[in-house]
């Protein structure tokens, strides 16, 4: 059966290669291949990098390898009338013929970059190799000897700037002698001058009053250049020294229609405005201006503008602003699924942008939800209901002492404050939670860094039912692995602080996170000598507090290879020691693996830890969790067609608990043994990019199992077994 398969796949394929040139004329060929290579290694010079300014490329190929939207366009038939024909085309892709003037033309494209790389003696020759119908076309670059900038001279033509500049000071200017004569080099300079004067009052000046002149010397590869900067120059008036403005009145307007007033408290307005009266224009004090505005959930959209006075070099500011509508009421229904179990559930949101006139927004979220549990026996309900009020405040600025008002400007920053009460019951339980929590979060608008610190986190769980077939089935049972379960199904205090840290550049993506628990309350309890329960642990309002310490790190490298393929690598890891008053972590701090975002050939909360085999479905979500976590990703994502994509994926990791629990038999981390229980998965996804949001499905199969009984489960990729090894998932967004 399955050599029957092979060989229908290679016949589907040769099939598909047969056709491709179906409809290529006569006198036409198939571009099938481009190619751009250099004949020599050369600083700079990168054929991949250059590649993308190829003015044909050939049909799209899934993932680097076979051209399904051309073989899907061939299968169309002639006549385009029928229904079936015109649903082919659109859906598939037209043969890249290959046209003489597009390679020509990328000839020229490449070899003009070459020389803006510095090669200024470089060519580039296009090599066609014709076979059949189609043609595969390589660039293949020449790029010779680079040049080099031997001397510097400068031709100031403005005292004033001139004196700012410092020409005198070399340090202070970015070219240098034995720099490369490439273009990118000199376009720097140009804008670093033009950053630098228009940070200082020179409202009109722009790059291109700066030029350049070169002169090459015989017989070296090397460039003597003066650089120009030009006066000013107004229509026809001859040539003018540049101008430095200072701001004058600053103006605030409203873009409401209708509406005069803008519903912002003038110190707010001040606050976010880093144009000041009396001094120098900034470029980067008007964007600045810009940012602050727009971060502000008040401010529909921003609108700053700039009217010169005929006597004098001042700019009056007018800043406009639109606002949002403060109020807002959304209700939003959505399917459940959790581990099979469907289920529906509505939320309805009231929200209100400006509620102190300081663009502060308060939402206030009521959510209800109902799921019908399926495969329970011995309980009188059998349905599972939840609900929970959410009130959240955030407020665009800092709301702490000891800042220096200088740092709150200049921060993007909020500061939140969140009231959370759930109610959850279950047929074997019902559980209440109350959350507190007052958090900060920023970031620095010239980098990629982001910050959050958790100042207080409050969570105060109470467990004011427990059904007596749960009760004594798994938690009174002493033959049943009951230790994690009875402390997981106890009421508990969890008094906690934080600090996380994100960074990403669209190459890279860390982020890292690391809480604490119970230190304080602990100290309290020597100091005041706080009660101790029958377990030894101290109390706190009656209640057991939670103690330990957690920490969690990611690292995403996206490699792009072109527009269409992309190949993503995923680490993450995670560790958490429960210590003083916890032996235990915490359920909802432990780590669990599988699911759609961890390894996928596993359903979620279905691996791990370490060699820990389940043996009770209905309860082992619980056991089947540790305190340290590892995964290890590598997506090869490909682009399709329309608005599909679809990915190639390998998944790595597993959990394991830091101290031996008996009811997680070979759970526990072993240094030396750890290898041999990463569970590994591949599998294929399909992507919907509706643009704001990415619908996946992704179908993971088991490969190395590391809970198993016999060869056969160890190892399932040479014993596949779908009804075992299959797992299906479906989620909003990319795994990482």
């Amino acid at each position: 059966m399955r050599s029957k398969t092979i060989i229908f796949a290679i016949l589907a394929l040769l099939l598909a290669s047969c056709s491709e040139t179906k409809y290529v004329p006569e006198d036409r060929y198939l571009l099938d291949k481009v190619y751009v290579v250099s004949d020599r290694k050369a600083m700079g010079v990168d054929p991949k990098a250059m590649s993308q300014l190829v003015r044909q490329r050939g049909n799209s190929r899934w993932f680097s390898a076979a051209k399904i939207p051309l073989a899907t366009y061939s299968l169309s038939g002639r006549d385009t009338t029928k229904w079936i024909n015109r649903m082919l085309r659109s859906v598939g892709e037209a043969p890249e013929l290959y046209d003489t003037l597009s390679t020509a033309q990328s000839v020229q494209t490449l070899q003009m970059q070459l020389q803006n790389l510095g090669y200024l003696r470089g060519t580039v020759e296009a090599v066609n190799i014709t076979k059949g119908k189609k043609v595969r076309t390589t660039y293949l670059l020449h790029p010779r000897e680079p040049y080099f900038i031997d001397r510097i001279d400068y031709e100031i033509h403005d005292s004033a700037v001139a004196a700012l500049l410092n020409v005198a000071d070399t340090t202070r200017w970015g070219l240098r002698p034995g720099m490369m004569f490439n273009a990118d080099n000199l376009d720097n300079e140009r804008k670093r001058i033009t950053q630098y004067l228009v940070n200082r009052g020179y409202y009109r000046f722009n790059k291109d009053f700066i030029t350049y002149r070169a002169d090459s010397i015989a017989g070296v590869n090397l460039v003597n250049l003066t650089l120009v900067l030009h006066r000013y120059r107004s229509g026809q008036v001859s040539k003018l020294p540049h101008q430095q403005y200072t701001i004058g009145e600053i103006r605030y307007r409203s873009g409401n229609e209708g509406d005069s007033v803008i519903p912002l408290r003038p110190k707010l307005l001040e606050n976010n405005t880093f144009l000041d009266s009396g001094q120098l224009y900034s470029s980067d004090d008007l964007q600045n201006t810009y940012n602050h505005f727009g971060r502000l959930g008040a401010v529909r959209y921003t609108n700053i503008s700039f009217h010169e006075r005929e006597d004098q070099p001042v700019l009056d500011c007018d800043i406009q602003l639109s606002t949002n509508k403060p109020s807002t009421l959304s209700f939003q229904p959505e399917g459940t699924n959790t581990a099979g179990d469907l289920g529906v559930a509505a939320s309805l949101t009231y929200q209100n942008r400006n509620i102190f006139h300081g663009s502060e927004n308060l939402s206030i979220v009521l959510r209800g939800a109902y799921e019908a549990i399926k495969g329970l026996e011995g309980y009188s309900n059998t349905n599972f209901q939840e609900y929970s009020l959410e009130t959240r405040l955030n407020f665009p600025r800092f709301i702490a002492p000891f800042l220096s008002s200088g740092f709150r400007r200049r921060a993007n920053a909020t500061s939140e404050v969140a009231l959370t009460y759930d109610l959850q019951d279950r047929p074997e339980f019902q559980r209440r939670v109350f959350s507190a929590v007052w958090r900060y979060k920023w970031n620095d608008q010239r980098h990629h860094d982001r910050y959050q610190i958790d100042v207080l986190d409050l969570n105060y769980i109470s467990m004011p039912w427990i059904s007596d077939t749960f009760r004594r089935e798994y938690l009174d049972n002493t033959n049943s692995r009951n230790s994690i379960l009875r402390y997981n199904y106890e009421n508990l205090f969890i008094m906690k602080l934080g600090f996380g840290y994100t960074y990403n550049n669209g190459l890279y993506a860390v982020k890292a996170n690391v809480e604490t628990s119970g230190n304080l309350l602990n100290l309290a309890s020597k100091v005041f000598s706080f009660h101790q329960n029958e377990e030894g642990q101290y109390t706190f309002l009656d209640l057991a507090y939670a103690q330990y310490v957690r920490g969690v790190f990611d690292f995403t490298r996206n490699l792009t290879f072109d527009y269409n393929n992309q190949l993503v690598f995923h680490m993450g890891f995670g560790i958490a020691y429960p210590y003083g008053n916890s032996r235990i972590l915490p359920f909802e701090k432990r780590f669990f693996s599988g699911g759609a975002n961890s390894v996928r050939g596993w359903s979620v909360r279905s691996l791990g830890p370490g060699r820990f085999i389940s043996t009770d479905g209905r309860i082992d979500f619980i056991n089947q969790t540790g305190d340290m976590k590892l995964d290890l990703n590598l997506e090869y994502r490909a682009n399709l067609f329309w608005k599909f994509s679809g990915a190639l994926f390998i998944d790595a990791g597993n959990i394991w608990t830091l101290r031996e629990y008996e009811e997680q038999p070979g759970g526990q981390f072993d240094f030396s043994e750890f290898w041999n229980q990463l569970a590994v998965g591949y599998g294929l996804g399909i992507r919907l990019n509706f643009d704001y949001f990415i619908v996946r499905f992704d179908m993971g199969m088991k490969a190395v199992n590391p809970a198993y009984t016999t060869n056969e489960e160890h190892f399932p990729i040479a014993h596949p077994k779908l009804s075992r090894d299959f797992a299906f998932h479906f989620a909003v967004g990319l795994p990482f």
